[in-house]
């Protein structure tokens, strides 16, 4: 098979869960086990963090792998979903897996996957986590995909278990509360294994809480040791400046980070401590050996190089794109991805704080997507230019258009994305502002 016949069968013959929604979701490990028993148990043969939340585990697990890098560690990154290309899910160093790759994995293993008939998600999960065994790499960042209990990639043991936030998102399929979603999240805690919360909300801190004395794992809420102070944010290089206490004290007065946006202040704090949990980029962290307990060296003021060097070569080390990434200027063109309540309400604060004439906002969402929670979020004065993401489960440009005038939102639906966007940049004025957002699946058309 060539590489294309590859890309073909998997994506025809696979259920995806971007594509097609909640009929793509397997409420079971069953299928993952199936596969990965049949590879060989490529899990158990590398260690692993494993990213889980509502919003910033994407943008938690690319910092975490850039730090690891940096530390000169071969260091694999699973993710979901994709922009552009279905292989940036599976990175070792950066790099995507290659097309040859793909092409033997399925070639070697098809008669396995028509039996097990896997979801295209549980067929990446099985490739990813064989390839990263097969290519020995020293840790593996894994991001959950969706909930975190039932999700495929919560077949690892890993070093620790990180969970960023609880928000409303997927309710038909985790939960219509927080605590439920948050029930969904903590089954990737597991027995001994050291849990980093980013957040210590309200109705999910209990949650988390009682799984981890359930199993016995010692629990760590990020926020409440680690406070961020943005320094300086420069939009158009994308990189932001960050003053960081710990316990009160000032660990670094100047840390640079390769990324900006709404969340990446709370993302780095959960960062900083599961660093601090497993002690990244000190000697004492040797993934490869069984974790032991280890006192805290970062209790002075610093950090590793590693850190540091890590999160300022961010976008360089792992190619980090989509979030709050600037790409037209006068006017100026920003993507985002955030698509819940939680994500949506940070990225339009952040707006209101921006100088510009005119905002205009080119959007869509997935066709099961509640529009009653997400719409009242968007700004009223804004121009608004609706389109439907190339994906089955995209929602209808004019159906979008008629539900956001009950929102008071105005605009014109478009034939596609990028011809929104042209509509936008065609009556926008050199210091007005163009924010594409809605839908990681809008974002990946224009980046």
């Amino acid at each position: 098979m060539t590489y294309k016949e590859t890309v073909d069968y998997l994506f025809a013959g696979l259920p995806m869960f971007h594509r097609i929604g909640a009929a793509a979701y397997k409420k079971d490990l069953d299928n993952t086990i199936a596969l990965c028993t049949h590879l060989g148990n490529p899990q158990h043969h590398f260690q692993s963090v494993h990213i889980g939340g509502t919003n910033g585990k994407g943008s938690v697990s690319h910092m975490l792998a850039a730090i690891c890098q940096a530390a000169g560690l071969k260091t694999g990154l699973y993710i979901s979903p994709h922009y552009k290309d279905f292989r940036e899910r599976i990175r070792i160093n950066g790099r995507n897996i290659p097309q040859k790759a793909v092409v033997d994995f399925v070639e070697k293993n098809r008669a396995a996957i028509e039996q097990i008939e896997p979801s295209f998600f549980e067929m990446c999960v099985g490739m990813a986590f064989d390839y990263f065994a097969r290519e020995k790499v020293d840790i593996a960042i894994v991001e959950v995909g969706l909930g975190g209990r039932l999700d495929s990639t919560n077949i690892i043991t890993p070093l620790a278990s990180v969970i960023t936030n609880i928000s409303y998102d997927h309710m038909n399929l985790l939960g219509d509360t927080l605590p439920k979603i948050a029930f969904e999240k903590a089954g990737i805690i597991k027995a001994g294994i050291p849990a980093i919360i980013g957040e210590s909300q309200l109705e999910s801190a209990p949650v988390f809480r009682e799984k981890a004395r359930e199993v016995g794992a010692p629990i760590n809420f990020a926020d409440q040791q680690y406070k961020i102070e943005i320094l300086e944010e420069n939009l158009l290089n994308g990189q932001t400046r960050y003053r960081v206490y710990k316990d009160g004290v000032l660990l670094i007065d100047d840390l640079m980070v390769d990324a900006s946006g709404p969340f990446q202040a709370k993302n780095l704090a959960t960062v900083l401590k599961t660093v601090d949990v497993l002690q990244i980029g000190t000697p004492a962290f040797a993934p490869r050996k069984t974790p032991v307990q280890q006192p805290d060296l970062l209790e002075n003021p610093g950090l590793p190089p590693a850190v540091v060097d890590g999160l300022a070569r961010l976008r360089t080390l792992v190619h980090f794109q989509g979030r709050w990434q600037v790409i037209g200027q006068q006017p100026l063109v920003l993507c985002d991805s955030a698509h819940n309540e939680a994500g949506l309400k940070a990225a339009f604060a952040k707006v209101q704080q921006m100088d510009f004439q005119q905002l205009h906002i080119v959007t869509g969402f997935a066709n099961d997507k509640d529009l009653s929670k997400a719409l009242p979020l968007f700004p009223k004065d804004a121009h608004y230019y609706f389109a439907k993401a190339n994906i089955p489960r995209g929602l209808e440009a004019d159906l979008l258009s008629v539900e956001a005038q009950i929102y008071g939102l105005t605009g014109k639906p478009y034939s596609s994305v990028k011809n929104a966007l042209k509509a936008a940049k065609r009556k926008a004025a050199p210091k007005d502002m163009i924010l594409v957002i809605g839908s990681i699946f809008v974002v990946a058309e224009v980046i």
